[in-house]
């Protein structure tokens, strides 16, 4: 699996498929891996970050940078496990989990002020000026119960988010 010139075996899909918690059916990884062999371009089994880019929909996101940072040197299995949070049968759980890795950039397992101003500013671009940013974020943080100085941790994603109909989804090709 490692060599993206190599097929993959049937044992190949069925551990993916279990590395993913069945996120993916079998046809899906397949396609999944003939996308990833597009973007590993030097067959290295690896795709860097910036082969992402090269992606339209990934491209056009205004969190690519901050998805990037989460995406670099992935190999096949790491590549599923990463669009996994994307798949229409992936639990709430996960996806939390996902948003929360993409607010909390450095890795710490806090999402403070900061974090969110640069995810709102990642969003909303120049259309919304910084002041009218930290306006905004601090009502929303004061309306629950939380101030500026204060961080999010998963659980607070989790309380947030457990009961929303969350869509996070992507369709996946099959040929």
């Amino acid at each position: 699996m490692g060599n993206t010139s190599s097929m993959l075996t049937q044992y190949d899909i069925e551990e993916v498929q279990q590395h993913c918690n069945h996120t993916f059916s079998q046809q899906e990884i397949v396609s999944l891996y003939q996308r990833f062999c597009q973007l590993d371009r030097n067959g290295c089994g690896f795709v860097p970050a910036d082969e992402f880019l090269s992606v339209p929909e990934f491209a056009v996101n205004p969190l690519s940078q901050r998805l990037l940072r989460m995406v670099d040197g992935l190999n096949f299995k790491e590549f599923v496990a990463f669009l996994s949070a994307f798949s229409p049968r992936a639990p709430l759980q996960h996806k939390i989990e996902f948003i929360f890795k993409v607010y909390d950039s450095d890795g710490n397992g806090k999402v403070t002020f900061s974090d969110m101003l640069d995810v709102l500013h990642d969003l909303t671009g120049q259309f919304v000026s910084e002041q009218q940013r930290k306006q905004v974020l601090t009502r929303v943080l004061e309306e629950a119960g939380c101030s500026k100085d204060s961080f999010l941790v998963l659980s607070d994603f989790v309380k947030i988010l457990g009961n929303s109909d969350l869509k996070m989804e992507v369709e996946v090709p099959v040929d």
